[in-house]
């Protein structure tokens, strides 16, 4: 079965740290149309989701949200979430870290698109 969002190794590696800094995590990406955007990582619980959002799936774990219409732009792509250096959004855990999450993407196959509309 494919996945709809998977992460890296270093994005794996700073999810970890941020769990045993502040517990449960969970993911959010209201913002960006393309690869290079920013997803910001939350305590769970700590933004309400809601109608408007759709649950990619989990990384580590942790669920990873997006909002119905970036889902538009997205849902033909895997999105996989990446850690580099930089700073991540004012609200998003990482940013003490002097890393930041990026999302990334690839399409589809047909096989993938088959499997996941099954």
């Amino acid at each position: 079965m494919v996945d709809r969002v998977v992460a890296t190794e270093e994005a794996l590696g700073l999810l970890e740290k941020l769990k045993s800094l502040h517990g449960d995590l969970m993911f959010h990406q209201s913002g960006g149309c393309c690869d290079g955007s920013s997803p910001m990582c939350y305590q769970q619980g700590e933004f309400l989701v809601g109608e408007s959002d759709v649950l990619l799936g989990k990384i580590g774990e942790t669920p990873f949200y997006m909002s119905k219409d970036q889902y538009e732009y997205w849902k033909h792509t895997q999105v996989i979430i990446d850690a580099i250096d930089g700073r991540g959004g004012m609200f998003s855990l990482e940013g003490p870290e002097g890393k930041r999450f990026l999302s990334r993407s690839r399409v589809f196959t047909e096989k993938e698109r088959k499997e996941l509309s099954e």
